[in-house]
């Protein structure tokens, strides 16, 4: 039986460490994915059985994203397996360069994902009814994968009402990404999306993306987020759950972090609050923050707790280098007790 499934695309990520990828001569390779990030940290940092729905070239490079993903814990049997053409023609393997950024130099994400295998997935080309017949209990996907091509958009919509009609909890991340979307409608084009998946989803992470007239119109202040957050309501009327981090960018190396989340029982609350925090590596992070919320809502902790498990644990995944998370669920717990980064013998 598997827990939580996601529903998005796997790249590579090539990293120059503390260099650049215009004068890299040798790249660390890791797996991630906006999707698949929330179902790796589930599994490795809260222990709950995971799988993710992709589509992978079957070559040498979608052979390797497999292995990463194995020693993720994650589950590959819904992996969609697309014949090689040797050259990558019709279909090829994600992959993605990203520098980690340092003071005043931000970090910076350069994708080379056209024509991947993931982004031809079409309605139909999945059996949803039998992915949540075999007792899942939470379905995750986001905006990243709604917006890789025409078609995916439709497979996030055939997926989400599929786990709705099977009593799943449906959770969903706007995640915008300009790249995606230029000459395809840009922000306005990706607002309509997102609203109209959204509307299946129970829980939405990075709710704050659905503020204003189109992702990124607006800058939220802290006494603007509870307010912003009643705007969302309004559009997503059935939504449970609305949860957003929030971060102030100093530097590259130092942000201000924190979380906050409105639901039905609740009204609004905030997460734990962490200025100053030094970061190594902050792609990833808010995926791990879906984790860890998710985590504490699927164990009954309360809006507030689960909260301060995605809080801590996308500040821990900063402290590490690549997408996903590294930390344990002690360290996460010992966090949200006020743990300090004393030396333990």
């Amino acid at each position: 039986m598997i827990d939580v499934v996601a529903l998005g695309e796997v790249m590579l990520r090539f990293d120059p460490g503390e260099g650049r990828i215009r004068t890299a001569r040798s790249f660390q390779v890791w797996e991630g994915g906006g999707e698949y990030n929330v179902v790796r940290g589930l599994r490795r940092c809260f222990g709950l059985r995971t799988s993710v729905v992709t589509a992978l070239v079957d070559n040498a490079v979608g052979r390797l994203v497999e292995d990463l993903i194995l020693q993720g814990g994650v589950d590959t049997s819904l992996i969609r397996w697309v014949s090689d053409d040797g050259i990558g023609r019709t279909a090829r393997n994600g992959l993605n360069f990203v520098e980690r950024g340092y003071g005043i130099r931000g970090a910076l994400g350069v994708s080379d994902r056209a024509h991947t295998a993931v982004s031809q997935l079409r309605k139909g080309d999945v059996d949803w009814d039998a992915v949540f017949a075999i007792g899942v209990r939470w379905f995750h996907t986001g905006g990243i994968f709604a917006g890789l091509s025409d078609t995916t958009a439709d497979v996030t919509d055939e997926a989400m009402a599929a786990a709705r009609r099977h009593g799943v909890t449906v959770s969903y991340d706007p995640n915008y990404r300009p790249s995606l979307w230029d000459g395809r409608g840009g922000a306005e084009r990706a607002r309509e999306v997102d609203l109209r998946l959204a509307r299946h989803a129970d829980v939405v992470v990075g709710a704050l993306g659905l503020a204003g007239t189109y992702p990124g119109q607006v800058r939220i202040g802290a006494d603007e987020v509870a307010d912003a957050l009643a705007e969302v309501t309004a559009l997503l009327p059935e939504v449970k759950v609305l949860a957003t981090t929030l971060r102030d960018v100093p530097s590259a190396g130092v942000n201000d972090w924190s979380s906050a989340a409105w639901s039905v029982d609740t009204g609004f609350v905030t997460g734990p609050r962490m200025t100053g925090l030094h970061v190594l590596d902050r792609i990833g992070s808010g995926d791990a923050f879906a984790a860890g919320l998710i985590h504490g809502l699927l164990a009954g902790t309360g809006l507030e707790y689960a909260l301060a498990y995605g809080t801590a644990h996308g500040a821990l995944t900063m402290t590490t280098p690549g997408d996903v998370s590294m930390a344990s669920l002690a360290e996460v717990e010992a966090l949200i007790a006020g743990g300090s980064a004393h030396v333990r013998r």
